[in-house]
């Protein structure tokens, strides 16, 4: 079967094992998007520890789950968003304003919605987790 996005497939498999209650998930193959993605998830402390294997092809990624992930998606195509349009893809995306980011890539590197303001700056969705 064709791989269409590196990415999708990736928050696909990592959210399916997180629904399975798994502890750790092997994500394959790696890419610098995903791995930025990741470290957005990190920094907000929905997924534990990840270590990229350098396997001399495509490469792999182990992510360590802490069972806070509910759903991760990858928005495709990849929308442009406005500064003044986060607030509503935000709104359409994530299920309430308390909890969950949106993904965006701007000029400035791959970001969470609120750092995004916070910086002024628009971009393309990536996707979004929660």
């Amino acid at each position: 079967m064709v791989r269409m996005s590196v990415v999708a497939d990736a928050l696909k498999t990592l959210s399916n094992a997180e629904k399975k209650g798994k502890r750790q998930v092997l994500l394959r193959p790696s890419s610098k998007v995903l791995i930025k993605f990741l470290q957005v998830m990190q920094k907000h402390s929905y997924i534990g520890e990840f270590e990229i294997v350098d396997d001399h092809r495509a490469g792999k990624i182990v992510v360590n789950l802490i069972g806070r992930v509910n759903k991760t998606r990858a928005i495709s195509p990849r929308y442009d968003v406005g500064v003044n349009e986060i607030e509503k893809w935000t709104n359409n995306l994530l299920p309430s304003r308390q909890f969950g980011h949106v993904v965006l890539t701007t000029s400035l590197g791959i970001m969470d919605h609120e750092e995004a303001r916070r910086k002024h700056t628009g971009g393309k969705v990536l996707g979004f987790f929660y």
